[in-house]
């Protein structure tokens, strides 16, 4: 290996917009993010599940079929 050639590798903080922080390995000293899984609605339950009908079934409730 070459020496002098690789970038440091650093304890990063990582900061989220909601206030959340911790540590991870980066070669950055800091790295501010918008969401992080303390906030995101995905995994804090807070999403809502939408249901989008396909095309053949909204042809067939137009349509009368397959009732």
């Amino acid at each position: 290996m070459k020496a002098d050639i690789h970038p440091k590798y650093y304890q990063a903080k990582v900061i989220c917009n909601c206030g959340n922080t911790f540590v991870t390995g980066s070669t950055k000293e800091e790295i501010r993010v918008e969401v992080c899984a303390k906030c995101h609605p995905f995994y804090t339950g807070t999403q809502k599940a939408t249901r989008v009908d396909g095309r053949i079934d909204k042809f067939n409730r137009k349509y009368g079929l397959g009732q």
